[in-house]
Order: structure tokens, then sequence, then C-alpha cells
């Protein structure tokens, strides 16, 4: 799958997707597009899914005629985001064209 990592998404979450080609949209030069110009270039680049920490996204955008999907990660803090890798490699791999979904990122408790 090929991933496109937004603006105020942590890079280090590309580590933990390693069977997927990952890019940032900073990487791609796409750091200052808008949401609609961002997911209409990713479309045409032949991006599959968008991960992105804007949990505003589905109410400034129209979402519905969208081939690229869109994976919100509920929390922009490397530190908590890590806690949940693992959730959110089950929800990337859960992704179809078009789909639209969130992980809630929740502090854990320590041990």
């Amino acid at each position: 799958m090929n991933i496109l990592v937004d603006q105020g998404t942590p890079v280090p979450l590309r580590k933990h997707l390693t069977e997927h080609t990952v890019a940032t949209a900073y990487e791609q030069g796409w750091s200052s597009l808008t949401n609609g110009d961002l997911l209409d270039t990713a479309e045409q680049a032949g991006y599959d899914l968008l991960v992105t920490t804007d949990q505003n996204l589905r109410y400034q955008q129209n979402l519905t005629t969208r081939q690229i999907a869109i994976l919100v990660l509920r929390s922009t803090s490397w530190p908590r985001i890590q806690q949940h890798v693992d959730a959110i490699r089950t929800a990337v791999e859960q992704m179809v064209s078009g789909a639209y979904a969130e992980v809630d990122i929740l502090e854990l408790e320590q041990p």
C-alpha cells in the first residue's frame, strides 16, 4: 500500500509500517497544500492511504467521492501514538479504497 503521512503526524510512525511504501507530504513537496488540494494531489499520485492527525478533515472536506482512504490519529504526540502502534497497523491493514477511520489515542497507564 502507498501511504502518505500528513504534516503534524509524527514521522517515526513510518518505521512501524515497513510492509508499506511510506512518504511524507514534506518529502513530496506538498507541505503547503491545503487539505482538498493535498487529497487531490495524493490521489493523482497513486497514494492509497493518507495518515493524518487532522481531526476536522471529515468536516472540512466532502470525502464521499474520494478514492484515497483516510486514517485519522486522534493525537499528535509521538509518545502516545507509539503506545498504539499495533492498533494503527491493524487499522491500516483494514483500510479499503475511500474508507475513513479514526484511531483513538489515549494515554495508557504505566505499570
